[in-house]
């Protein structure tokens, strides 16, 4: 990054000394993003990190000269990050590739995988199998669109101050998209498609919301919208983690200060504000205003101790799948890879009705594998390459520890070398692995969910929980488990949406 960017408002601010105060509560993507929109709005940010380095699941692992993106490796919708610079006055810093093809999979049995492109001509031949594939592909693909054009205004990107507020822009929805919100995805893919294999394909964004095309409903084919036709899947030069230190660098210039290694456990309020977070040290941390990037839910019933969210009442709620991470530095080219690449079974049905609540590893595991060294060669010294795997597993509601994480590890990697006929486990340099339990600790992740609470239709809009505190006037909330929802793209709206709503509480141009 290059220059130095003080906007107005932190110029009068700081001449006039009246700066109110933000404190943020976790340097993810959406405390990064929101602390960007408040510092430019004219306040002194100081972001609190639980852990030594910012990013939260948008982070990275080195080891032994590998870099591995630890969490998101693509997203969709990337003028959303356009608008975030944009809306703070700087051109946007990151330089992205588009994907074509966006990623490959490999069905069990099937020895060359089919890749996803993003054009017509490409994708027709790929699916060949599929009777009268392009005329059905368009009449999926229009409806995905009137979806997502549909609902992008008047719920994606809105707040809602109440269920009523939001059945009032619900009802803003063309009535013709009703009944697909009943509809589960895969029941609209059998609608639209002939061979299973294509309905596979298409269901694997329900996946992508940490669920599975049965509990899913149809309106999220809006999905394969985003990701083949409205913008397509971007990577970042220079790796995922671009994202977080550019922004950094312009939070830095603007004086926001960070805070790591220190853990809110507990508040101090008086009346209808709070007064203070403390830390696990006893630190006690005032401010005029508090954003809380951290799982919505978790917060509000961990340390708020609300009634609404105990562990019962939590456990009751729908959660996405939880992440099974292996990280691997390879000795040698991987061969049969692409950057993006998954690895399925041939029990799809069978697979994806006992995933979520099964209390054993699953047996021949659907997985995901990243490659980033196949695309940016600074990730792995040369002629090696880093891996990164994820298997979606259950959450611990269900498994409740992983002692045999190690041989479930080493039972996806001898799945993996033998779909791609070349040896991994003789050529490890190095090895990382997470369970739902180490994702659960080092992110606060309830019961180890990997995006949070789900994403059906009592979960999301007005259901979802809020981006504003139901007792606390000066507590907000920002991130995947709040509105809009999750991914990059959403948590970036996220951190327009409260930024809103702090505006609404506190004025455009806020003087302490």
């Amino acid at each position: 990054m290059s220059g130095t960017y003080l906007p107005y408002n932190f110029v009068i601010g700081f001449i006039l000394d009246t700066m109110p105060e933000a404190i943020i509560v976790g340097a993810g993507l959406g405390g990064l993003s929101t602390a960007l929109r408040l510092s430019n709005k004219g306040y002194s940010v100081t972001l609190l990190e639980k852990e030594d380095r910012a990013g939260g699941r948008l982070n990275i692992l080195e080891q032994e000269g590998f870099t591995f993106d630890m969490g998101p490796s693509f997203f969709s919708m990337s003028y959303e990050f356009d608008e975030l610079f944009q809306s703070v006055g700087i051109p946007n810093p990151l330089v992205l590739d588009k994907l074509n093809p966006i990623y490959q999979i490999y069905f069990r049995n099937k020895l060359n995988p089919i890749k996803l492109y993003t054009d017509i001509d490409s994708l027709e031949k790929e699916f060949d199998f599929e009777p009268d594939f392009r005329i059905k592909y368009e009449k999926y693909m229009k409806k995905a669109g009137q979806f997502f054009h549909d609902t992008e205004g008047p719920i994606i990107k809105q707040n809602f101050d109440s269920v009523l507020d939001y059945f009032a822009h619900f009802f803003q929805v063309p009535l013709q998209h009703t009944p697909y919100l009943f509809k589960s995805m895969w029941s609209h893919l059998e609608d639209s498609f002939e061979q299973d294999r294509t309905r596979i394909i298409f269901s694997l964004v329900a996946f992508f919301l940490g669920s599975t095309p049965f509990k899913t409903p149809s309106i999220y084919s809006l999905l394969n919208y985003t990701e083949l036709k409205n913008d397509g899947y971007w990577a970042v030069k220079g790796g995922m983690y671009t994202i977080v230190r550019e922004i950094i660098s312009i939070l830095e210039s603007r004086g926001v200060k960070f805070v790591y290694q220190t853990e809110i456990v507990d508040i101090k309020s008086e009346g209808e504000k709070i007064v203070a977070l403390i830390d696990q040290k006893g630190n006690q941390w005032n401010s005029d205003v508090y954003v809380i990037n951290s799982d919505a839910a978790y917060f509000r019933g961990k340390i708020l101790k609300r009634n609404k969210f105990t562990e019962k009442k939590l456990d009751n709620m729908d959660w996405t799948l939880a992440p099974f991470t292996i990280y691997l530095g390879i000795k040698n080219k991987v061969p049969n890879l692409m950057h993006h690449n998954y690895f399925l079974g041939d029990n799809f049905q069978s697979y994806a009705s006992k995933i979520f609540t099964s209390s054993v590893p699953p047996e021949k595991p659907y997985y995901y594998v990243n490659a980033s060294s196949k695309s940016d060669t600074t990730c792995a010294p040369e002629g090696m390459e880093n891996i990164f795997i994820l298997c979606p597993v259950p959450d611990l509601r269900f498994k409740k520890s992983w002692p045999e994480k190690n041989q479930f590890a080493k039972d996806i990697i001898r799945d993996f070398e033998e779909r791609i006929g070349f040896e991994i486990l003789g050529n490890i340099k190095t090895k990382i692995i997470m369970s739902p339990e180490d994702w659960a600790q080092k992110f606060n992740l309830y019961k180890g969910s990997g995006l949070g609470l789900a994403h059906g239709m009592n979960q999301v809009g007005g259901f979802r929980p809020k981006n504003f505190d139901e007792q606390f006037s000066n507590l907000f909330y920002v991130g995947a488990s709040t509105t809009p929802g999750t991914g990059l793209p959403m948590v970036v709206i996220s951190s327009r949406l409260v930024t809103e709503r702090i505006e609404q509480s506190y004025g455009k141009i806020p003087v302490r």
